[in-house]
């Protein structure tokens, strides 16, 4: 019987909304990295293109040889994941050194940040949570 009850309640959910298909190349755009404006970078806003409401942030930026994400207070978990080039990320006064295939999961209430090093540039995926939709 309890099978049967959650089958029906499952089919009276309101349906999930459709896919969104982002091309990256749409979100495109040369811009100051944030947090301090260190130098400049290839922003590519994907999640910008996704309907409100969404729950967390999806993002690709690519830090130009010197520049840097500045140090700045988050107030949920953050992950910045490599795809290429190498950098140093910073929380709350520890620095370690990234590269291709390494990813920093930073906390809620840490200082963070992040700078390109070497002589190419640092391309990132960056993902957080949103805050909760306003009702």
């Amino acid at each position: 019987m309890g099978a049967l009850v959650a089958l029906l309640l499952a089919g009276s959910a309101a349906p999930a909304p459709a896919m969104v298909v982002i091309d990256e190349a749409t979100t495109v755009r040369e811009e100051a990295p944030p947090h301090g404006q260190i130098g400049m970078s290839t922003a590519y806003r994907i999640s910008d293109s996704v309907p409100a409401p969404r729950s967390f942030e999806f993002r690709k930026r690519a830090l130009h040889v010197g520049a840097a994400i500045g140090i700045h207070p988050i107030d949920h978990d953050e992950i910045y994941y490599v795809l290429s080039g190498t950098g140093v990320v910073h929380s709350d006064g520890d620095e370690k050194a990234l590269k291709a295939g390494t990813a920093a999961w930073l906390y809620r209430g840490a200082k963070v940040g992040i700078r390109q090093t070497g002589d190419e540039p640092l391309v990132l995926i960056i993902a957080y949570p949103n805050k909760a939709p306003a009702p």
